[in-house]
């Protein structure tokens, strides 16, 4: 397969769906809930505060899509659901991290920023 030029300026390329990918705030939060290990569903509806059943799903459906997350299914009464984190989903740790860190750090001076700007 001929190797593809990627323009995230361009609307029709690949690269900027996956940009929208990893950029979701869903995403974002999903692959750090999976940093530390597999989650069953349920683990990762309730430490990710605000997401609805629907959204979950299709986070996790696109993220799978993507080959970020694999889905394995327990042969179980009821059946287990686990998800993971793949090798590629794990090169984006660092990424979103640090994207975590930022907001963290900085969310005071954005909250005065937003205070401000909202004052006027």
């Amino acid at each position: 397969m001929k190797p593809v030029q990627a323009d995230p300026f361009n609307r029709n390329c690949g690269s900027r769906k996956v940009l929208d990918r990893i950029g979701d705030r869903w995403s974002v939060l999903i692959v750090l809930t999976l940093a530390d290990g597999g989650k069953r569903y349920g683990e990762l509806a309730e430490r990710i505060d605000g997401i609805s059943q629907k959204m979950l799903t299709q986070t996790l459906r696109g993220l799978e899509r993507d080959g970020l997350v694999t889905r394995a299914v327990q042969a179980s009464v009821p059946p287990r659901v686990d998800y993971a984190l793949t090798d590629l989903g794990r090169s984006l740790l660092d990424l979103v991290a640090g994207l975590e860190a930022w907001a963290t750090t900085h969310l005071d001076e954005v909250e005065a920023a937003r205070a401000r700007y909202d004052a006027r």
